[in-house]
């Protein structure tokens, strides 16, 4: 798929809030095929440097592909966000000036069938982002109780009706009745359940979580914050979940908070200093151009934060 094909989520917000500069250096946490990359390195013009990291080997491939033009200002390594202070140890980095992740499933795997990740077409038990180390959709079915998977569809999903959805589809696994993605989608569906969205949406979208775990990458990636940062660098975060806006909304107001002094106290003794200021203190959303532009964006949050001098 070429990246001129490729509308990244609300892209003028990011550039807006990242702020790329000549000279400067970012990394891209989630490169995908490359389209927010694009824009960061076209307006860091004329040396700006950018890291891309993604733990999906088609989407680095292809990403290289795309981003080629650029020569050695883009360089990219595969692997998780988590890891990413390995990451810059291995280009030489010990700090950026930007950071953005853009969470979530990319339309690279959503549009392969072969990828597991959708229920428009049949498709193997996989979802795993990176197939070479994770283990597959099968795999965890195969290992699952119901009483986890059940909790894995409320946490992650919020799936109305999950025990019974969990015993379902435990069931019909056992049995050897769920072979794709589209009999999977049967049985996860809740019929009497009326809705915009088809029903196994979320249960899809749970089980991908689960799958590549990505609310303990996220948390990972949140600790390590604000430490891979210059002062007055940013960080952007475009979630899709609930769960993810709200941990990165705690982990920056708990990195903004200066005073823990009890209430009580009438004189501050902990000097206790605010590390990152929340730029806005609000998350934003797409506008109606961005949401025509990529229908992806109409649930897309998106937060910054920039580090404050020690």
């Amino acid at each position: 798929m070429s990246d001129l094909l490729h509308q990244p989520v609300m892209p003028d917000q990011v550039l807006r809030y990242l702020q790329p500069r000549p000279g400067g250096r970012y990394v891209d946490l989630t490169l995908g095929m490359g389209g927010h990359a694009r824009r960061v390195l076209e307006s860091s013009a004329p040396d700006g440097q950018l890291l891309g990291v993604d733990r999906d080997p088609a989407a680095v491939a292809q990403a290289r592909q795309n981003l080629a033009a650029f020569g050695d200002r883009c360089q990219i390594v595969q692997g998780r966000f988590s890891d990413l202070s390995l990451h810059l140890e291995r280009v030489g980095w010990s700090q950026v000036d930007g950071m953005l992740a853009d969470l979530g499933v990319s339309s690279l795997q959503l549009d392969r069938a072969d990828r597991g990740f959708s229920f428009q077409s049949a498709g193997p038990l996989d979802m795993r982002m990176d197939p070479e180390h994770d283990r597959s959709l099968a795999e965890h079915l195969a290992e699952l109780s119901e009483p986890e998977l059940t909790k894995t569809l409320r946490q992650l999903g919020e799936v109305v009706g999950a025990r019974g959805i969990a015993r379902r589809i435990l069931s019909a696994f056992g049995e050897g009745r769920i072979e794709d993605t589209a009999q999977l989608a049967g049985f996860a569906s809740e019929r009497s359940r009326r809705s915009k969205i088809h029903p196994a949406t979320r249960v899809f979208m749970a089980l991908r979580m689960m799958v590549n775990r990505e609310l303990d990458e996220l948390s990972a990636l949140l600790a390590d914050l604000p430490a891979p940062l210059k002062v007055g660098g940013r960080v952007v975060f475009l979630s899709f979940h609930s769960l993810e806006d709200r941990l990165i909304k705690k982990r920056f107001q708990a990195l903004a908070q200066g005073c823990v002094c009890p209430p009580k106290l009438p004189v501050c003794r902990c000097d206790h200093r605010p590390e990152m200021l929340m730029q806005p203190r609000r998350s934003q959303t797409a506008t109606p151009a961005e949401i025509a532009a990529n229908p992806r964006a109409r649930s897309a949050r998106l937060r910054v934060a920039e580090r404050l001098a020690a």
